[in-house]
């Protein structure tokens, strides 16, 4: 595991039920500030996560409504109703983790969001990271920007880029028990899911 300071603020990007990574460094942080005027980027943690399947790491991606421009901010971009996704990724998650020790504890917290139509990602995004810090007791406290902060800002650190589907992580997750490790052994930095679904609360002293 990384080592963080005890006293930090953290810059970071809204992302889909984002990576252990990700709530570490929330949990380590008294400040979070989420970036949210920021240009959308494909293929990156805002609309898709990682968790693990009885085939091994698996993907789900959230179908966005395409911008009118090159360039549109994340608070701006909207989820698009097409492919059935609410209904995909629902059976997805329940197909990995219906037999892990705590989904039974989670599951009625967790389906409303894909039973319900919420308009923009941002928002999509941000309830369910606050659902899961509630769970967990993550207590640190959350901002969002009102204006882009630049690269180089040495009041935050900038995590903004570093957790990303297309970078290798530096960060190693302490390993912890998962239904399917016999078959694919300990899979690093899944998405925070993985890690609440196998440990419950506990999932807190692994951050």
């Amino acid at each position: 595991m990384m080592p963080f300071s005890n006293k930090q603020t953290t810059l970071l990007s809204s992302l889909y039920l984002a990576p252990v990574e990700y709530y570490a460094s929330l949990y380590r942080s008294d400040l979070v500030v989420i970036e949210i005027n920021d240009n959308y980027q494909k293929q990156s943690y805002r609309n898709r996560c990682t968790i693990a399947g009885a085939n091994g790491p698996l993907s789900l991606s959230i179908p966005i409504v395409k911008p009118y421009k090159d360039y549109s901010k994340m608070k701006d971009i909207r989820i698009a109703d097409h492919a059935n996704w609410r209904h995909l990724h629902w059976n997805a998650i329940l197909s990995a983790y219906n037999s892990t020790p705590y989904f039974q504890y989670f599951e009625d917290d967790f389906r409303p969001f894909y039973e319900r139509k919420i308009e923009f990602l941002h928002d999509f995004n941000e309830e369910l990271r606050q659902l899961i810090c509630s769970i967990i007791e993550i207590e640190s406290k959350v901002c969002y920007t009102e204006t882009y902060i630049n690269e180089g800002n040495k009041e935050y650190i900038d995590l903004r880029e570093r957790i990303h589907p297309k970078k290798e992580s530096e960060y190693k997750t302490e390993p912890y028990y998962q239904v399917f490790a016999s078959k694919h052994g300990f899979i690093n930095n899944l998405s925070i899911l993985d890690l609440l679904f196998n440990m419950g609360k506990e999932a807190r002293l692994i951050l």
